[in-house]
């Protein structure tokens, strides 16, 4: 019997394409060999994603690539620079619908196989330390995350909320990356844990 090998894409920013670590240590590379250990063959076939980028930069991004191909799964984790950037949430919103009805289309209008990621709270890190006022931060972001969440569950796709495991950080600097903002791959594994089991659901109800 031949293996089946699932696609895969993911949309996102600099926790997409793992600033400051390894390529291994991606949460998308991460998420792929979890699922390869347990019997689901996963090609991380594109990531479309960039430090820096905002939802508007992101959608510019994907229209260039003009990915032919449908994937079995896509991801999308986007906002942190439209908070940073002090963007606002109203063009958040209406960018972010506009990228998971594209994110929806890429999966072959399969909405069960788009997932959502919520944005990680980077006050934790010591880059947030330099006069910056941490409740803030979080203020914000959980604000753009309450809006990514309402779009995500109104649309019908799966939601994960990362979130929680910024505070990891908090007790335990081995979570942040080398250059003080970002996160490590040690972080990243624990969002591959998080949307791997949902992830395999979906897909091996395709195997059936």
């Amino acid at each position: 019997m031949t293996q089946h090998t699932f696609t895969y894409l993911a949309l996102g920013d600099s926790y997409t394409i793992g600033e400051a670590v390894e390529e291994k240590d991606r949460y998308p590379v991460q998420l792929v060999d979890l699922l390869n250990q347990q019997g689901i063959h996963l090609n991380l076939k594109s990531i479309i994603a960039t430090t820096g980028w905002t939802t508007d930069e992101l959608i510019a991004d994907i229209k260039q690539a003009k990915p032919e191909q449908t994937f079995d799964i896509v991801t999308l984790l986007i906002g942190v620079n439209n908070q940073y950037r002090r963007r606002s949430i109203d063009a958040y919103r209406h960018d972010f619908r506009r990228l998971l009805r594209i994110a929806n289309k890429l999966s072959g209008g399969n909405k069960k196989q788009v997932f959502v990621l919520s944005i990680p709270d980077w006050s934790v890190a010591p880059f947030a330390n330099d006069g910056r006022d941490k409740q803030v931060i979080t203020d914000a972001i959980n604000k753009f995350n309450a809006v990514n969440k309402e779009e995500t569950l109104n649309f019908g796709v799966h939601y994960i909320n990362i979130t929680p495991t910024s505070y990891l950080a908090t007790a335990d600097d081995s979570y942040i990356a080398p250059d003080n903002l970002h996160f490590s791959g040690k972080m990243y594994k624990k969002w591959a844990e998080l949307l791997e089991p949902v992830v395999k659901s979906e897909l091996e109800k395709l195997l059936k």
